[in-house]
């Protein structure tokens, strides 16, 4: 029998997804043609973000390469638009002329972003974020520009303003509304997220209306000019201000549209039958959905239309929204805002960074909005779709799932609490009894084992957590003993240990040795593994490999500590937290000359300059003329003390000065992460050695050593370590313990993880145990830092690019 022909229009997520499940049941019924815009083959769009960002490359984001076209039989045209349908003919013609006949007809053919009507949307340097280009067009920027303007504060301009500040730019996030992303969160939730993300180093100017973009001579955009008439510097302007269906396409061949494509149930036009859209373009009982879970849910009604099984009806979706920022934890479902006849659940802690709020109606959870703790996002999910009853559970349904009584699930993970025809992964409408027969069936260990076959975590990933707990789960001992070793980034398959090998074993001095010796598959790495790596080369080969500047963060780079409006906080350090009459002269003289607004004394007993304008920094370092405090940095922080036995009458040992002499001892030191230190001259322990990554306490017979705590958000109380006599035992035991973590240490691992993941023993045999090996580690470190430049001063050996401070 001869096959019809399709012909898709729109290479995307949605139409792509509705050719997969139209081959799943009926292979053989069509000869299928597709146009695609972009020069690309199918990829995920959602993902682009983490490629702006630099945690992942184009490649890995493509979820249809073009040996799947092949041998699906399906004719590719891509980087051709399609311009014109003849439905007397039944035939698209694209730009070129290219021409495809078909007897079904299925348009996919998106949205496009919102151009703001202003002055100056058409000068260069002023793009939407989209598409490919547009992710490569804004990376190539920061290589050349300084600020960056991203108008828009929803989920898209969130997640480009992060990229670009991951990649070394200024960024100025413009919105519009009272607070960010209004349509998915309320005002508590969005001003959570501001902060949040002020203090990652990104600007926002709230209930801002741009007015016009000014460029300069050459016609790149230069400035933002708002309607109150200030003006902002902008050398990129993102427009990230929402989307608009793309119809121009289906209008101009008379296919009826309103806000979309309308579409009826069974996703046919409702002007033509023979021609379906599906995604961001059509709009079903007049919503256009811009989420990728509705759209997979209409490519699969879709697909049993075109199959002619005459099944399947899309009623409509419920939408959750997840934020795909690293580190930041928001989910929000349904009617979280509330109105009449509605109550509200409200949980908040301020402190801790959370916030819940879930609103019940007529007895059933109708929305929910979560901030920094979203783990039960897609149960309360489940139960607003489902439309349950909670009357029985409300007076726990706060506390989410694991908590209530009637479903007896207490002590169990999440993955082994769920019920099989329970959904997973949202986006791609998978279940845990797919992800668990496939794991069993076909001898699945790995995530992305479990994504190839099922999908599941292979869109947004934002169930990856549930999807690894569920091999656990499922696949048990054998999961256990073939775990998959954690590759630094997407650029590697490598590990930290396994890099940290081989810069040591293959003598490597160079970021580009690294990435031609060891196989990188990004040229020039990203902003994951680039810090690690120049950390890597210079702890391993100190003197020969040199410190790439440009590899640091912004806070490294510029060697202050950049705060929350855009200002830089300056610490000198003094030395075991003692100061002097002239020291103090020289601070408070340039608080005054400066203007700097707020001087406070920090928990580690120095003083904080806050608010300095980056272009005043240089100045302010030279006229207060004390050493760098490294405040900014991976390295040794402070030297927590008390006062000891010079003036406490408690005091055994001079904890003040030995305190002075650890911190003169290895102030220069760069290390896997911030280090802080604490010496206390008695066992009452004033100076809280306790939790310190070392602590050193007096004790009548000398000092007791302390390793490996932590007084961060999880307190980590420190290990006993040894007792030591003299001072000189305390430096040589604590810079041997130093340069073992920094040796054996992965980057972004304080000392706490680095002990828990090699083990107390095996530090105590390499310093304890080896005499000659713990003098072996300190000369190591002694040779390391001597000569070290404080980049405060000597601007020139520590390659500091002093253009950055330039006022602008």
């Amino acid at each position: 029998m001869k096959k019809m022909k399709l012909v898709l229009v729109g290479n995307g997520m949605a139409g792509v997804r509705t050719l997969e499940e139209l081959l799943k049941i009926a292979p053989d019924l069509y000869d299928i043609t597709v146009f695609g815009a972009e020069p690309h083959p199918n990829y995920n769009r959602i993902l682009l973000s983490p490629v702006l960002a630099g945690e992942q490359t184009v490649d890995e984001i493509i979820l249809n390469p073009l040996s799947w076209y092949e041998e699906q039989g399906i004719t590719l045209h891509l980087g051709k638009q399609v311009t014109q349908i003849d439905r007397i003919k039944r035939r698209v013609i694209a730009e070129d002329g290219t021409e495809a006949d078909y007897d079904r007809l299925l348009i996919a053919t998106g949205s496009s972003p919102f151009i703001l009507p202003v002055p100056g949307k058409d000068l260069d340097g002023v793009i939407a974020y989209r598409d490919i280009a547009d992710t490569n067009a804004m990376i190539e920027a920061a290589t050349k520009y300084r600020h960056a303007v991203v108008i828009g504060g929803g989920l898209l301009g969130l997640e480009a303003a992060n990229g670009l500040m991951l990649r070394g730019m200024q960024v100025t996030v413009v919105h519009l509304g009272d607070w960010l992303m209004e349509r998915q969160l309320d005002d508590h939730a969005g001003e959570l997220l501001r902060k949040s993300l002020e203090q990652r180093g990104l600007r926002f100017l709230l209930g801002a209306q741009t007015q016009a973009l000014i460029g300069d001579k050459d016609g790149r955009v230069m400035a933002v000019q708002f309607k109150d008439g200030k003006e902002i510097p902008a050398d990129l302007v993102v427009m990230a201000a929402g989307i608009r269906p793309n119809t121009e396409l289906a209008a101009s061949a008379g296919i009826h549209c309103n806000r979309g494509i309308v579409v009826s149930d069974t996703m046919q036009t409702t002007t033509d039958p023979r021609i379906y859209s599906v995604g961001e373009c059509a709009a079903h009982r007049g919503i256009a959905y811009g989420l990728v879970a509705p759209l997979f849910e209409q490519g699969k009604v879709c697909a049993t239309h075109l199959a002619e099984f005459g099944i399947g009806r899309y009623q409509g979706s419920q939408t959750s929204t997840k934020l795909k920022v690293t580190g930041i934890d928001l989910f929000s479902a349904g009617d979280f805002m509330g109105g009449e006849g509605s109550e509200e659940i409200v949980m908040s802690d301020p402190f801790a960074g959370v916030y819940k709020k879930l609103v019940i109606k007529n007895d059933q959870l109708v929305g929910a909005c979560l901030y920094g703790d979203t783990v039960d996002g897609s149960w309360y999910f489940k139960l607003l779709r489902e439309g349950r009853k909670v009357a029985d559970i409300r007076d726990k349904l706060m506390f989410g799932e694991s908590n209530i009584g009637d479903v007896g699930h207490q002590g169990h993970s999440k993955a082994a609490a769920m019920a099989d025809s329970d959904e997973v992964c949202g986006c791609n409408g998978v279940n845990k009894g797919t992800i668990c027969k496939a794991i069993k069936e076909k001898g699945l260990f790995t995530l992305e084992e479990v994504r190839k076959h099922t999908k599941a975590s292979a869109s947004c990933g934002s169930c990856t957590g549930l999807v690894e707990q569920l091999l656990m789960f499922t696949a048990g001992g054998d999961y256990s003993a073939t775990p998959k070793k954690k590759a630094i980034c997407a650029c590697t398959d490598m590990s930290h240990q396994d890099v940290r090998d081989a810069i040591f074993a293959e003598h490597l001095t160079s970021l580009d040795a690294v990435y031609q010796t060891l196989g990188w598959k990004t040229p020039n790495g990203c902003a994951s593994c680039r810090p690690a790596l120049n950390y890597y080369l210079i702890s391993s080969w100190p003197k020969e490999a040199q410190d790439d500047p440009q590899s640091r963060f912004i806070n490294e780079r510029a060697h202050a500590n950049i705060q929350k409006d855009g200002s830089y906080s300056v610490i000198p350090r003094m030395w075991g937290g003692e100061t002097t009459a002239d020291e103090l002269r020289r601070i408070a003289d340039a608080v005054d000359k400066y203007q700097i607004p707020t001087v406070k004394v920090t928990g580690g007993q120095r003083i904080d300059l806050l608010g300095v304008k980056k272009e005043d920094l240089v100045n302010v370092w030279k006229d207060i003329g004390m050493p760098s405090g490294h405040a900014y940095a991976k390295a040794l922080r402070t030297v927590k003390t008390c006062v000891g036995s010079e003036w406490c009458r408690m005091g055994t040992q001079d904890s003040t000065q030995m305190g002075k002499d650890l911190e003169r001892a290895m102030w220069r030191m760069y290390a896997p992460h911030k280090v802080k230190f604490a010496v206390s001259g008695c066992p009452r322990n004033c100076a809280e050695a306790g939790i310190k990554d070392v602590g050193i306490i007096g004790v009548d017979s000398g000092w007791e050593m302390y390793i490996a705590g932590n007084g961060g958000i999880k307190t980590e109380v420190a290990h006993f370590f040894t007792k030591l006599k003299t001072a000189e035992e305390v430096l040589e035991y604590t810079g041997a313990f130093m340069q073992l973590y920094r040796k054996e240490g992965w980057y972004l691992e304080r000392t706490v993880h680095y002990v828990g993941r090699v083990g107390l023993d095996h530090v105590k045999a390499r310093i304890l145990d080896d005499h000659a090996g713990r003098k072996a580690l300190w000369a190591e470190l002694q040779f390391a830092l001597d000569g070290e430049p404080d980049p405060w001063f000597d601007f020139d050996q520590a390659k500091v690019d002093l253009r950055q401070f330039e006022a602008v």
